[in-house]
């Protein structure tokens, strides 16, 4: 019976404060949404990949080399560690598409006649491999055929080595090894302009002189065995082959931008929703903490009559556990939505067979107990002051206010101020901590808004640096072969082409103290203009002659300061070893990369002046013209089109990152509006017989609801600097947690970005004073006045 009055209590309670309640819960729904959507979204990523890998046998370790005879493979196969070898013939190719006038490059890569390879199996989602004996059939990737809208029976014509070659589309497939499908130098999928393409063995051998030979090679390795052995194993044989060094899944680029997002998924799923959970605290807390408050008689009348502490305690810890349970439900509805919804997004990205998206137990009850966590340690303090109080002592009414001449009744400055407005001032200097209360709260409603906003800022800004400081070139053209730089002249005597600077790339591996990173050292020419380095500014800086330069990221993974020596091992060629000097480090926000001056290059590989490919500056006008010319070129085995890069990594933000920062960004204003219109109901309902009083004196209500709005006001003007403050602590740290080899969001806090969290701020205390306004001009003076004297 005791039981069952207090519940009658909480269901009063609760319906009389649902509209701060449900505000509350929006804030515990948007953190246990966060967390659904990353932790789901994570696990359908690793559970896809892990199913793929593990059905279609995904090598463990592969090796690109120049050329080796078939008869190796036996030799190979004792290397210890070794389970099972696939070789095979990879290569570039170029291609026309019915309907479609850009350039498109390939991957050709060969498969054993008419049968799947045992390591990087196909999937086919229709038709078939090429029939055994058959030199005229492909099977293509899905990406590609999505792109083209291409079928089985579709012709394609392939140009492969400067000769064309007439094909027929026998399959469409997916493997393992491109479930993020680029292009040998892009970022990001670009599935109309490159595709993958798999031939029988013998077609492929003959189109590249190949016969008895192979330049690739897959490796599973024996359960146990230690991959550095065994890549180190394969390395010693291979060298001389032209091997450019073994390695691991990790430096598959599809393996590796799949596992950088599944980070990126862990990192959000530990920030965003402890920061959104840890508010809702807060919060709570607040909110309980001034219930005890208001009903301090109530909580005395209840302890009168014989209410145990404990029972006290289980009242009040019911109310915020109502509102975590609301907030909980709402969240996880809200996260299974939107968690499907991104998977579909994902997909479009990441090609995988099924994507097996599961909305796991684990998740929703690791939500519920951080909310619930977040709650308790939000109203520990509460709850402890609910049933510490005495009955006697909460029969007395509170001890009134000590009341002395303030600086704001001594000066010139208060003495002209109206007399609401000194009553403004007088209440927040009484009352210092709560008042430091609110302006933390709505401080963090203005930190999250800098943050939501930062991200959209943020992103526009790197890709702007790209596209517009770095890469200044309109098309990045790719040899088949190290060509003379002889070329370039060729090239600029092209109609329509305006200038043209050659670059020379290598593979090379780099190493610092224990650490080391396999990438790419490109040769930069001399007074250089379309290839730019940048400082943090995004300023260009001057090229060393003499020299590396690499990017920051590059960097610090190899903990190398300028000044020091990093250890240059060259995998193509001589295969070199040296030992050079890190001159300047740079900015780029897009890869990572090491530079150095192209005619210091070429004489370290002891090799004529020669270059990887070129890139050109045209007229627009002529486009079509120069892509034209250059598709004849046998030599040319890619061209990349630089603008149209861009425009699909903007394509690629707006669908996956803007996508995840507009939510958050509006669940930043739902906290926005909680956290004010919580804090202005509060001071209402504290101060609802203070502003009764002054209506009886004669106040009219524009006067009284100034006393009460214009606090507010004052307190979120006084708040927005502090809240610039830790948003901009919170924006870059986030840039510094997501931070990556796809791309690296620059820390730029734009004038921009701090007035969007101010707007956003100054809109829901309005919004705010609305409601509160209402209440005013229906406050009931009587009730209000009543009281224990």
């Amino acid at each position: 019976m005791r039981i069952a009055a207090l519940h009658r209590k909480l269901l009063r309670d609760l319906l009389q404060m649902k509209a701060q309640l449900l505000a509350i819960a929006l804030v515990i729904g948007s953190g246990v949404m966060t967390l659904i959507i990353s932790v789901t979204s994570m696990d359908a990523l690793r559970l896809s990949m892990q199913n793929f890998y593990g059905s279609h046998h995904l090598a463990d370790v592969q090796v690109a080399l120049a050329r080796a005879p078939v008869s190796l493979i036996e030799r190979l196969q004792h290397v210890p560690g070794v389970n099972r070898l696939h070789d095979r013939v990879v290569a570039p190719i170029r291609l026309e598409v019915p309907g479609f006038a850009d350039p498109v490059q390939g991957q050709l890569i060969s498969i054993p006649d008419g049968r799947q390879p045992p390591l990087n199996r196909l999937y086919l989602r229709s038709g078939t491999l090429p029939e055994s004996g058959r030199n005229d059939q492909v099977v293509v990737s899905e990406a590609f055929a999505l792109a083209h809208v291409l079928r089985p029976g579709d012709r394609l014509r392939l140009i492969i080595r400067g000769r064309y070659q007439e094909t027929t589309i026998s399959g469409i497939a997916l493997s393992p090894e491109f479930v993020y499908q680029v292009g040998p130098h892009d970022l990001l999928p670009d599935d109309r302009r490159f595709g993958v393409f798999w031939m029988n063995r013998d077609a492929v051998a003959r189109a590249f002189a190949m016969d008895g030979a192979f330049n690739s090679l897959l490796v599973s390795r024996q359960s146990g065995a230690e991959e550095a052995e065994l890549i180190a194993g394969l390395d010693d044989i291979l060298a001389r082959y032209g091997g450019m060094g073994a390695h691991g899944r990790e430096e598959l680029i599809s393996h590796r931008m799949l596992s950088q997002e599944i980070d990126e998924l862990e990192v959000t799923a530990i920030i965003l929703p402890g920061l959104f959970l840890s508010v809702s605290g807060f919060l709570l807390g607040v909110l309980i903490e001034r219930v005890v408050r208001h009903q301090r008689q109530q909580i005395a009348v209840l302890r009168a009559f014989g209410y145990r502490r404990g029972e006290l305690a289980l009242h009040f810890s019911l109310m915020a556990g109502v509102v975590v349970l609301l907030g909980w439900a709402i969240g996880v509805v809200a996260g299974a939505w939107a968690a499907e919804a991104l998977a579909r997004l994902y997909a479009e990205y990441f090609r995988f067979p099924t994507t097996l998206t599961r909305l796991q137990f684990w998740p929703m009850v690791l939500a519920l107990l951080v909310a619930v966590v977040a709650a308790a340690l939000g109203t520990v303090r509460a709850l402890s002051a609910a049933v510490r109080l005495a009955p006697a002592e909460a029969m007395r009414p509170p001890a009134p206010a000590i009341f002395h001449r303030s600086w704001i009744d001594r000066s010139r400055a208060g003495r002209s101020l109206g007399q609401s407005s000194r009553m403004i001032l007088r209440h927040l200097g009484r009352h210092p901590a709560k008042s430091a209360m609110t302006l933390l709260g709505i401080s963090l409603a203005a930190a999250l808004l800098v943050l939501g906003s930062f991200q959209f800022g943020a992103v526009t800004e790197m890709i702007d640096q790209q596209y517009r400081k770095v890469l200044r070139m309109d098309i990045d053209l790719s040899f088949v072969e190290p060509t003379s730089a002889q070329v370039l002249a060729e090239l600029e005597a092209i109609p329509g082409v305006r200038h043209a600077e050659g670059y020379r790339q290598v593979p090379v591996r780099l190493r610092h103290g224990h650490l080391q990173e396999r990438n790419a050292l490109i040769g930069l020419p001399s007074g250089g203009v379309l290839r730019q380095l940048i400082d943090a500014d995004g300023q260009p800086i001057e090229r060393p002659r003499h020299g590396l330069s690499m990017t920051r990221h590059l960097a610090e993974q190899l903990r190398i300061e300028p000044g020091e020596r990093v250890e240059v091992q060259i995998m193509e060629g001589r295969r070199q070893r040296l030992e050079l000097p890190l001159i300047a480090v740079v900015d780029e926000p897009l890869g990572t990369s090491a530079y150095l001056d192209l005619e210091e290059l070429n004489t370290l590989m002891r090799e004529a002046p020669a270059l990887s490919g070129a890139w050109l500056s045209i007229e627009p006008s002529a486009r079509d013209e120069v892509l034209a010319e250059l598709r004849g070129a046998g030599r040319v085995a890619g061209i990349g089109l630089i603008r149209d890069t861009e425009r699909e990594l903007r394509a690629y933000m707006d669908d996956t990152m803007l996508v995840m920062m507009g939510i958050m960004l509006l669940l930043a204003g739902t906290i926005t509006f909680a956290l004010v219109y919580n804090n202005a109901r509060i001071a209402f309902t504290e101060r609802e017989r203070e502003l009764a009083t002054l209506r009886v004196l004669g106040y009219s209500r524009a006067q009284v609801g100034w006393v009460l709005i214009g606090e507010m006001l004052l307190l979120t003007v006084l708040a927005i600097p502090v809240g610039w403050a830790i948003g901009v602590g919170f924006s870059w740290l986030l840039s510094h947690a997501i931070s990556m080899d796809l791309f690296r969001i620059p820390f730029v806090i734009s004038h921009q970005t701090l007035a969007f969290a101010a707007a956003g701020v100054l809109a829901a205390t309005a919004l705010s004073t609305v409601f509160i306004l209402r209440r005013i001009r229906r406050l009931d003076m009587v009730l209000a006045l009543k009281g224990v004297e």
